[in-house]
Order: structure tokens, then C-alpha cells, then sequence
């Protein structure tokens, strides 16, 4: 099923400038797990007018109404998911791509009668494609 970014932008109470329906459809087309600054490069000759102010405004909002992710796995650095079902992250050390992590088993954790509100799982290493450079 073709996903609609008009569509779930309206159903958030967001308004679908095209703007907003771009940077959502890129993210949801991109697996790279782009930075702001990524989806600015990429997006800006298309559409001129776009601001890296617009960008990063876009991007919290987003976030903010769970239609995206934020991943943080190095302090320097935030990238941004369009999938926000649960999965983990593994950012290679050698080129620095991010990719998904399946979660296959649902985490058992005693927190009492806390509410979770976000889940994070990364790691960090080396990325079978650069493991077997090094071999």
C-alpha cells in the first residue's frame, strides 16, 4: 500500500504544505537515515525556496507528533527515521552508514508501574560489508 503523506499529515492536524509532504516522503523513501542537513542538500534543488530553518522546524514537529524518529547514536550527531514502528539501530564505524535492526523478541524489563514513552536501541561496530574489506 502506497503511503500518503497529505493523508497523514491531515490526520495529525498538521498542515500538508509541499513542503512538509516532500521532507516526509523523502524520509519515508530513504533508508540511510538522513540528517537535517542531508535532507536540505537533497531536497533544495527541487525546491528552491526551502530553508534549513524550515528543515529542522519540520523535523520537530514531525517528531513531535510520532510521524518520525529522531536517532541519536553518536552526541555530535541526529538523524531522523520515517519508520517509527519498534527496531533498532547499528551505525558501522568504518563508513558510517545507519542501518535498521529487526526486533525479533519483545525486551522484558521491570519497570514497575512506569509509562515508557520512547524506546531506543543502538549499536555501534562494524558492518558486514566493511568486515569483509578487512578480512
Amino acid at each position: 500500500m502506497t503511503r500518503n503523506a497529505e493523508k497523514e499529515l491531515r490526520a495529525k492536524d498538521i498542515r500538508p504544505s509541499y513542503q512538509r509532504k516532500r521532507i516526509l516522503e523523502y524520509l519515508w523513501e530513504t533508508k540511510s537515515h538522513p540528517t537535517a542537513d542531508d535532507i536540505y542538500q537533497k531536497l533544495h534543488p527541487e525546491i528552491p525556496t526551502l530553508s534549513r530553518t524550515t528543515v529542522y522546524n519540520t523535523l520537530r514537529l514531525f517528531e513531535k507528533h510520532n510521524i518520525i524518529q529522531s536517532v541519536v547514536i553518536e552526541s555530535n550527531e541526529m538523524r531522523f527515521d520515517g519508520d517509527v514502528s519498534t527496531h533498532g539501530h547499528f551505525k558501522c564505524l568504518d563508513c558510517q552508514k545507519v542501518l535498521d535492526i529487526p526486533v525479533k523478541d519483545k525486551f522484558k524489563f521491570d519497570l514497575k508501574d512506569s509509562i515508557v514513552m520512547e524506546t531506543h536501541i543502538y549499536f555501534r561496530g562494524i558492518c558486514p560489508a566493511c568486515r569483509k574489506e578487512r578480512i
